[in-house]
């Protein structure tokens, strides 16, 4: 690295919830890198505070400014009257309390609702990085301004990629998400039982008929299911235990003791392209994977990844799955290539060339 840059990542979930997300454990390997790491997330409107919105754990972030974790990652949650998507952000004095300077050399925008013209005049290159599928409404508008004045495209998927229409002039690149190594390989193996795991919100993204489907024909395991959100309103088997939302720090020892991880991927159509994290997180961990077939996520029987069509044909692929080796150590072996370090590398090279 000739120097260091100054980084901001402009993301859709900060670091004091439940969940990890790409662009912080990008953050945190840029860091690491050597470079000056800003990231920033979605503000806490006064209209959120007003309506007690959101995680509260957002709210007690935003309260707290910028904040420096142990990897020199600074963390903010901007405070501001109105949502995002209603009102710009005002991204000068940010950056310049974080960097000492309003101009910065890179940015990484996650949130479509947070784009603002403002930001193609602050940093040198601007790199759109999108990791949903957006097909309308709001953010998809939002989205299209971005794909247009951004410098660089980084997608998580093919599939999102080919939805974005990017300009021809335009450089762009597939990263799909990665894994934390030192956190999920499975080094100390012990004893696995019988049990699927589902770790990640419990939203209209997840299809409960599924796991439905999966839990009444194999009533010998047990499906641990970890997440915030509701439970549905129908009664579940007996064999699959509600457990709500977890720490990240607990979740290695969790999918330790399970045989399977389970993606259950509802037919909402974000799940078209989506790169899901917990797929390596699951294979590093030594499970075999089941998910729903997506235009990402295939059957892979060399790697441990068996997937299904439809809710009806889930229990076949579980059944599959409980034939399967455990540990998974063709999957650990796929996984050990698609660390977080060598992802952070990558794209730093590819984007570190400069604006257009």
């Amino acid at each position: 690295m000739t120097k260091p840059l100054t980084i901001a990542f402009v993301s859709h979930t900060d670091a004091s919830g439940a969940f990890r997300v790409g662009s912080h454990h990008l953050a945190r390997e840029l860091s690491r890198l050597g470079h000056r790491v800003l990231h920033l997330s979605t503000p806490v409107s006064l209209a959120h505070r007003v309506l007690k919105r959101g995680e509260a754990t957002r709210d007690e972030a935003s309260r707290r400014g910028i904040t420096t974790d142990a990897d020199g990652v600074m963390h903010l949650v901007p405070r501001t009257l109105a949502p995002a998507g209603v009102a710009p952000l005002s991204f000068s004095p940010i950056f310049t309390k974080a960097f000492g300077t309003s101009r910065i050399d890179l940015a990484f925008v996650d949130q479509p609702t947070l784009w603002s013209r403002v930001l193609r005049r602050l940093v040198t290159t601007v790199v759109y990085r999108p990791t949903d599928l957006y097909e309308s409404g709001v953010k998809a508008r939002f989205q299209r301004a971005a794909v247009l004045a951004a410098d660089r495209v980084v997608a998580t998927s093919g599939a999102v990629l080919m939805a974005l229409d990017v300009p021809t002039a335009t450089p762009s690149l597939v990263l799909p998400n990665g894994v934390e190594l030192d956190r999920f390989a499975a080094l100390d193996e012990v004893p696995r039982q019988d049990r699927a795991v589902y770790i990640g919100a419990l939203d209209d993204r997840f299809d409960w008929n599924a796991v439905r489907e999966m839990a009444v024909e194999t009533p010998s395991w047990t499906f641990d299911v970890f997440g915030p959100g509701r439970s549905p309103e129908e009664r579940l088997p007996e064999n699959i235990v509600l457990h709500g939302a977890i720490s990240y720090d607990d979740i290695p020892a969790i999918l330790r003791r399970a045989r399977v991880g389970l993606l259950p991927l509802s037919d909402a159509p974000v799940n078209r392209g989506r790169s899901p994290m917990k797929l390596y997180e699951y294979l590093a961990s030594g499970l075999t994977v089941v998910t729903r077939a997506t235009d990402v996520l295939v059957d892979e029987p060399g790697t441990g990844i068996i997937s299904y069509g439809h809710a009806r044909t889930a229990a076949e692929a579980l059944l599959a799955a409980t034939g399967s080796s455990s540990p998974n150590t063709d999957g650990m072996a796929a996984a050990a290539a698609a660390g977080w370090a060598g992802k952070a590398r990558e794209l730093i090279e590819f984007t570190a060339g400069g604006n257009r």
